[in-house]
């Protein structure tokens, strides 16, 4: 999106040290830093990726915002899904275009968005939250980034217990405490050949929900992983890990949908192990 920012933009601001503002453009405002200000009116018409200067004559990059920096950047409201586990989420659950994604719940509605931008316009998002504020919250973050609900979301509030009866959906992403409660009523709604994916931050609960899986006898190939991210500091000659890493957020785990029940399900595979086999078959 190449077009000049303008009133109501969300636009990403770079001090030279690499700090990271994320501001809404609206006319008549000020934003300040540590180096001084910047009207919002000298934003607009300014191409992204620009060079601005503040009050004080320094210069700050201006950039729109990634949907990883609105993420990182947005208003909390649940515990938010981060980038690092979102990515692991949209290719392991094979999220694509087309699809109809059940997701519960909303949380902060950062996920939302990703599962949005995957299923495109001929996909459908239907984001069950049984917390009121926390329906209200995602609405929010989806309409800031987005400037408007687009037609293929759809916000329910109640249980996706419940909700899953009136959809037949391709993939069912769950981000509870307890999920394995969901476990019969996926098995029972979702389309023939469909993916399951859990987010959990702990072993218990990843245990409650295997179990779960397996007494459906719908769920095949269940797998379970975390995903750890270590950013590298590159100054010249001077090349090393990052002092702090961003290390246990959550398990994911992948379960594929069987068509019929099946008396013996086979056993789950590692997808490293996947990789290292390297060949494909055919």
């Amino acid at each position: 999106m190449s077009a000049p920012f303008g009133a109501g933009d969300l636009c990403l601001i770079l001090d030279p040290r690499g700090r990271r503002y994320l501001i809404e453009i609206r006319p008549g405002q000020t934003f300040q830093y540590h180096a001084g200000w910047l009207r919002h009116d000298a934003l607009i018409g300014v191409a992204p990726g620009s060079v601005v200067r503040s009050s004080t004559g320094g210069r700050i990059a201006v950039l729109r915002p990634r949907l990883a920096d609105y993420i990182l950047k947005m208003k909390r409201g649940a515990q938010v899904v981060y980038p690092k586990d979102i990515g692991p989420i949209i290719h392991w659950a094979d999220v694509r275009p087309g699809d109809l994604v059940v997701e519960a719940g909303s949380g902060s509605g950062a996920l939302t968005l990703a599962l949005l931008r995957a299923v495109g316009e001929r996909g459908r998002v239907v984001s069950v939250e049984v917390r009121p504020d926390h329906l209200k919250h995602a609405r929010g973050t989806v309409q800031r980034f987005l400037g408007d609900t687009p037609d293929n979301l759809v916000f329910l509030e109640g249980r996706v217990e419940e909700a899953l009866g009136d959809w037949s959906p391709d993939r069912v992403i769950l981000d509870l405490p307890e999920p394995w409660e969901v476990a019969a009523p996926a098995a029972a709604a979702m389309a023939p050949g469909g993916i399951l994916c859990s987010y959990l931050p702990t072993v218990p609960q990843v245990q409650h929900l295997h179990d779960a899986l397996r007494r459906t006898h719908r769920f095949i190939a269940v797998d379970t992983f975390e995903v750890m991210q270590r950013n590298w500091k590159v100054a010249g000659r001077s090349v090393r890990p990052e002092s702090l890493m961003v290390g246990h957020t959550g398990f994911l785990t992948i379960a594929h949908h069987a068509a019929e029940a099946l008396e013996e399900l086979p056993a789950a595979e590692n997808p490293a192990d996947d990789a290292a086999d390297g060949e494909v078959e055919g």
